[in-house]
């Protein structure tokens, strides 16, 4: 299951890239978008927001801006970010098993992995996973 954070951070993509792929469809120059403007467009809690969109500015899938017209905007083209990276960012591992992670391995203390039929059957699940969120973007979500 996504995590309530992991919502609102494709929520807050998705009234981001809407505002991008408009202001690009038009030939103007992106806006960036206050936290209040989001919050408008897409309710959730404005403090979780905050520290979700100050993930999403490090990992450099947004920019902010400050001042009185400062916001956020895509740093990236929403094309570009798939669903995976964003996912992994806010929520960490994708794999149901640490033993299937690709980027969060850690050995199970009281398996044989090599023959452990839950292993293989959690690590095609991951890649079917992976096979989708990998595949979709945040523009997808649009």
């Amino acid at each position: 299951m996504l995590s309530k954070k992991a919502q609102y951070a494709f929520r807050a993509l998705v009234v981001l890239s809407s505002e991008h792929s408009k202001a690009t469809a038009d030939g103007r120059k992106m806006r960036p978008l206050s936290i209040p403007k989001i919050v408008e467009r897409a309710p959730m809690s404005t403090k979780f927001l905050e520290q979700i969109l100050s993930e999403l500015r490090r990992s450099e899938i947004l920019q902010a801006r400050r001042g009185p017209t400062g916001g956020y905007l895509m740093a990236k083209e929403p094309s570009d970010v798939s669903l995976a990276e964003v996912l992994r960012l806010i929520d960490g591992p994708i794999a149901p098993l640490k033993c299937v992670s690709l980027n969060y391995y850690e050995k199970c203390d009281d398996c044989t992995e090599a023959t452990c039929g839950l292993r293989r059957s959690m690590a095609e699940v991951r890649d079917a996973k992976l096979e989708v969120l990998n595949r979709l973007s945040v523009s997808d979500l649009v």
